[in-house]
Order: structure tokens, then sequence, then C-alpha cells
């Protein structure tokens, strides 16, 4: 099993607090979000992640070499120069890629977790899956929500509002199988000319999980954050992170 780790975003909803060229540099207790990706795949014996680049390429791309030295994860770069519009065309940079695997894990980059809530995703008995949080908050944030019938998921989508016998919120990690593939890449083909390059990959999952093709790991109770705004990196420094350590 290989991965792709989608970094292409602008993070414009971080504003002056991001300091560095792209949010995957982001560092919580002196490793960034980037080399935390690599650690946990190492971990996990994933021994190949493609990353995919846009804004601040120069910056995230200099961190291959050191980051294959120290955990022993070839990382290969896949360059998006469309990262101004919509994050499909990040999804269809992968598509040669895609296309020659059995199994892949699609990973966003802006997320800060630990080795057990990916394990979690890897050993599911699953073939196809994705991780749901039923502590989820719409305070702060604007979740992409996953509600779900008698444990599976049946859409994937933001400000969702119907009924559900509970309702999940996507964590932003993805197993997918041999038998999903091909869906996942006619979606994404289909949405890459006209006004489909506005669409977001988060469409392509969505078309996957309606067609009931994912089934569901509840990873509840376990520390997390996706980082958007300047409360996230604060929230994930202050409470995520002493969660994390032994």
């Amino acid at each position: 099993m290989d991965a792709i780790l989608y970094t292409a975003g602008r993070a414009n909803r971080l504003g002056d607090s991001l300091k560095e060229a792209n949010k995957i540099l982001l560092r919580f207790d002196g490793r960034s979000l980037l080399e935390r990706h690599v650690e946990h795949l190492a971990a996990l014996r994933v021994s190949r992640l493609y990353v995919v680049t846009g804004h601040g390429r120069k910056a995230v791309a200099a961190e291959f070499s050191q980051l294959r030295v120290r955990h022993g994860v070839e990382i290969l770069e896949l360059f998006n120069p469309d990262f101004k519009e919509g994050s499909v065309l990040s999804m269809a940079v992968s598509l040669p890629i895609l296309k020659r695997m059995q199994e892949v894990l699609l990973m966003d980059g802006d997320v800060l977790y630990g080795e057990e809530m990916l394990r979690r995703l890897v050993e599911s008995p699953h073939r196809t899956a994705l991780l749901v949080d039923r502590g989820y908050s719409t305070a702060d944030d604007d979740p992409v929500l996953v509600p779900m019938r008698a444990g599976k998921p049946f859409d994937f989508v933001k400000r969702w509002n119907g009924k559900a016998d509970s309702i999940g919120e996507s964590v932003g990690l993805f197993k997918v199988g041999i038998e999903e593939l091909p869906m996942l890449i006619e979606e994404t083909e289909v949405r890459t000319t006209g006004p489909g390059r506005t669409a977001s990959y988060d469409d392509v999952l969505r078309a996957l999980v309606q067609a009931g093709r994912f089934e569901a790991e509840d990873i509840t109770g376990m520390p997390w954050t996706e980082i958007d705004f300047p409360g996230d990196i604060e929230h994930a420094r202050t409470v995520v992170l002493p969660a994390l350590k032994p």
C-alpha cells in the first residue's frame, strides 16, 4: 500500500498567522505536519508517499530528502500547477499513480493526529474506509459531515441536514481498495474540464460514499484536529499535542 498526501492549497483562512510557506510545514513539538505524516506511515510500513504540491512547492519539496533518510520512506512529488483552482485538480495530477495502484491511502495534509488513528484505518477489515469522529463541533469551522445508517456512511458533505442513525465528522484520511479505484478515477476525470475544475476532491469522495462504496471506522475520543483557522493552531498545540504524547 502506498499513500498520497494532498498539500497544494493556499491556506487563505489562516491569514497572517501562517508564517510558513505552506501549512504542512507548521511545526508541533519540533516536527512539521509533513514529518508527522511520514513518521506514522513509516511506523505502519507504508514505504512510499506521493506528495501533491502547489502553493509553497519549493519549501515543501526541500524537506523530502532529509525525511527520506530519517524515516526510510520514499517520497515523490506530484506538482499541481493549477492549485489556485478546485482541489479536484490535485486529485487529477495523482491519476497516473492511482491507475496503477491496487490499494491506496488518501490523506489531507492539514491534520494533526496520532499513529494509532492511522493504524485504525490501515488495519480496517474494510477494503475502502474513512474515519469518522462523532464528537464533532460546528462552533468554529465547517466540518465535512458523514451521516450513517446502521454504521454505514450514506453522504459526505458540509452543512448536512437530515435524519441519520449517527453523524460524524470526516477526519480527512481515507483507504481506497482496488474495487473502488475505477470509480474514484472516473469521478475525478469528469470534473477536470469546464466548470468542474472548480470542484473539490470532496465531491469525488462524496460520489463514492453516496454509491455505498465506503465503510466507516469510528475514532471518536481519539485526539486530532484539522488546521484551517488561526484558533486551530493554538488548539493543536495546547490540547491535541499533549494528548498525543505518551
